[in-house]
């Protein structure tokens, strides 16, 4: 899969050296799979939640942290949307 963009992921362990490895492996991940479907992205990551208009959550440092993606499956393109906790999840709108 392409991942757009792991500077979101880098800035973000940056600031929060603490999510640095589960952020890392997460994308590398990501980055080697060939997800077809929710099912294929499951396989992956049990701890992932399908949110609705293409958009995905995953927990992510035993829970520590969220990330919500949208994946498209046809060009087999992950967009981040947002990386955080789940404090600063529950604040934000519209991502």
């Amino acid at each position: 899969m392409r991942v757009v963009s792991k500077k979101m992921l880098i800035d973000y362990y940056e600031a929060h050296p603490q999510a640095k490895t589960a952020l890392s492996e997460w994308f590398e991940k990501t980055r080697e799979a060939n997800w077809r479907s929710f099912a294929d992205v499951k396989k992956t990551f049990n701890s992932v939640d399908n949110v609705g208009n293409k958009r995905y959550v995953f927990n992510i440092k035993g829970n520590d942290f969220r990330l919500v993606v949208l994946i498209v499956f046809t060009p087999k393109t992950v967009y981040i949307r947002f990386v955080g906790t789940h404090a600063e999840y529950d604040k934000i709108k519209n991502i």
